[in-house]
């Protein structure tokens, strides 16, 4: 895969694990991208979650791993920019293709994206990672992605929050520690705010704590389909905890290479 990322704009993601790739993606993409959310949200997947407590404002939509049946995902995924995009950032001839996920917040949705970063949740180890976080929407400063630059080499993995109501999945786990409070990561003198532009995009590392608010000082809604990839490290791996997404082992052992239809290895 031909390199199109700069140098700069890696080292930049490997320091901070957080870059912004500005007007990468062409228009047909993300009008593609687009008609896979409305598929989406019009026959949601068994895994698909609201987020947004009852009687209270807007809508907090989110779903995955639905590349299989939805084209325009698979298509996104796996040709073109987006998997070049990954194997530049991770520095490898092939990415390995982990998952998609789409999350919603419609005008007026009152609930926040908590802190989290991604890695607790997930069922893989390594180190080699990225989330390509795609807005088919303008995500200005009121309702960008916020990051906590170089918090990936913290050396650190935080017990996962339930997005509901921002409850620790469980109490104490080995390995695992308790997130700091969102008014110390507010407050962090590394916190960077993350505006994006329809056609860039937010590149971050699975250790990257990150948030975003919801969408009522804004207006209106904010629609992002997140691809996520893997590089070589990549292994299979075990939680305290119910992963999400949940995938079942399917023979799979703690330590082996993803190397399964699953997850497929790109060209």
């Amino acid at each position: 895969m031909p390199l199109q990322v700069t140098e700069e704009q890696v080292q930049i993601f490997e320091r901070d694990g957080v870059v912004v790739l500005r007007n990468v993606l062409p228009v047909a993409l993300i009008q593609e991208l687009g008609d896979g959310v409305r598929a989406n949200m019009g026959s949601p997947s068994a895994w698909a979650n609201e987020y947004t407590p009852a009687n209270t404002g807007g809508r907090f939509f989110d779903d995955y791993v639905n590349w299989q049946t939805i084209p325009q995902f698979r298509a996104a995924a796996e040709v073109g920019v987006l998997p070049a995009l990954a194997a530049g950032l991770m520095r490898v001839a092939r990415p390995r293709f982990f998952h998609e996920h789409v999350l919603v917040k419609e005008a007026g949705t009152v609930t926040p994206t908590p802190w989290h970063h991604d890695d607790p949740y997930y069922g893989v180890d390594g180190l080699q990672n990225v989330s390509l976080w795609v807005p088919l929407d303008p995500a200005p400063e009121t309702i960008a992605l916020r990051c906590i630059r170089g918090s990936h080499r913290w050396g650190k993995r935080y017990i996962p929050r339930k997005f509901v109501n921002q409850e620790p999945y469980i109490t104490n786990a080995q390995g695992f520690v308790d997130l700091p409070t969102p008014e110390m990561l507010e407050n962090d003198p590394n916190l960077g705010i993350f505006p994006a532009e329809v056609g860039d995009v937010v590149a971050f590392h699975f250790r990257t704590l990150h948030s975003a608010p919801g969408t009522e000082r804004h207006g209106s809604g904010r629609r992002v389909v997140s691809f996520r990839y893997l590089g070589d490290d990549a292994r299979w791996a075990h939680r305290p905890w119910t992963t999400s997404p949940p995938f079942p082992d399917n023979g799979l052992a703690p330590g082996d290479k993803l190397d399964e239809g699953r997850f497929p290895l790109l060209n």
